[in-house]
């Protein structure tokens, strides 16, 4: 029997048959199962509203194997998060790119949208701490100036709900981490983009980027002295080395210590047109060095990899069952057995689908090492694309 659904009604494992509404406007490739949710979601945000399904054809998916601690089965929760972080990320991504070009032509910035997206984020990572995790590997490396910037207020948000700080706080932060970058648009591509060291004249043009960064925060309606003081702060150095004011210790604030480290680290781990980024654990050694000569605080560098654990949410491992895995969760009671999902074999190489695994009660399974993806001739949109799928 062959009927029409409203979207809002559709489920994974029904038959779809055709889209009736908008009329005309969507051609469907070929009828067939709903694999996913992510299918349905991407309905939606076309605006498909109607379908017709046969529910003849129409199966009950099966149920995954095992409960997240919000209830839904592991499996399903897994590709929810994801799908519901990529969606936040890549709205995130359109307006930066429209802040760039605002601030290019000197318009004023859009404060409503950012806002907006931040609290969505904040909303995400206050449920569920580890849900935008995933996506900040989910990097393109020519897009990375409008993706640090999203990527460091994802960060500073989830490392202020480690802080335990208040609400209101962290969406202040978010916004400020967010804005910080966005003097960059001021600086030519040329340098910006730089595969080799800089030359001296080369780097003061670099650093002007934070002086035109506060320039155009701070003509921004509503902005908040905090937002401001956050972007303005994310390049000084607590042996008043760093720029564009040269503050040291107690005159940086606390707030301005976490966005240069999470501006750091970003920094590290990110690919870019010109290099590869460095594996998480390598990056919290470099924190570390860092803090040590006094360009960061030592201890919000420990709070911060307290936060993101040994193995960060959304980091690659190897195990020595000779299978990649994404590190979906911490277990903070045991920090280097973390929870894990298998994706890989790495004899034969190929993608295989497996089930969520909690290392702190698998014991015959152990992590071998992190990796980066491009190790294997891989890259995060198509492991995360495998992910989304596979529930």
């Amino acid at each position: 029997m062959i009927i029409e659904k409203n979207i809002s009604e559709i489920r994974v494992g029904m038959y779809l048959v055709d889209i009736t509404l908008p009329k005309g406007k969507f051609k469907l490739t070929e009828a067939g199962l709903i694999e996913n949710e992510t299918i349905i979601d991407r309905f939606k945000n076309k605006g498909i509203e109607r379908v017709l399904i046969d529910m003849d054809k129409s199966i009950n998916m099966p149920k995954a194997r095992k409960a997240s601690a919000a209830g839904k089965p592991q499996d399903k929760f897994f590709q929810e998060e994801i799908v519901k972080a990529r969606q936040i990320f890549n709205q995130s991504k359109n307006i930066q790119k429209k802040l760039f070009h605002d601030a290019e032509n000197g318009c004023p910035l859009d404060l409503k949208s950012v806002s907006r997206v931040t609290d969505e984020s904040i909303e995400l990572i206050f449920n569920n701490p580890d849900a935008l995790a995933y996506v900040l590997n989910i990097r393109n490396k020519d897009e990375y100036l409008l993706e640090h910037s999203v990527a460091v207020s994802v960060l500073i948000s989830i490392f202020a709900f480690h802080l335990k700080m208040d609400k209101e706080v962290v969406r202040k932060l978010a916004v400020g981490g967010f804005l910080h970058d966005v003097g960059k648009i001021k600086v030519p591509e040329a340098i910006l983009n730089k595969p080799g060291k800089l030359t001296d004249p080369e780097f003061e043009i670099m650093k002007s980027h934070a002086s035109h960064s506060i320039e155009i925060i701070s003509k921004t309606a509503d902005i908040s002295a905090l937002s401001l003081e956050v972007a303005a702060q994310h390049h000084e150095k607590l042996n008043g080395e760093g720029y564009p004011n040269g503050l040291k210790e107690n005159k940086i604030s606390i707030y301005g210590r976490m966005i240069a480290v999470c501006d750091i680290f970003d920094a590290l781990t990110s690919n870019r047109c010109y290099k590869q980024g460095y594996a998480q654990v390598k990056a919290f050694s470099i924190l570390r060095s860092l803090a040590k000569n006094k360009h960061l605080d030592s201890e919000l560098v420990d709070q911060f990899i307290h936060c993101m654990g040994v193995y960060p949410v959304g980091a690659l491992v190897q195990l020595d069952s000779n299978k990649l895995a994404i590190v979906e969760s911490h277990n903070r009671q045991d920090p280097i057995r973390p929870n894990v999902r298998p994706f890989y074999s790495l004899g034969p190489k190929n993608f295989e689908f497996g089930h969520h695994i909690d290392l702190s009660e698998m014991l015959e399974e152990q992590i071998v090492k992190c990796v980066r993806a491009d190790d294997f001739d891989l890259n995060m949109e198509q492991i995360m694309e495998f992910l989304a799928h596979e529930g």
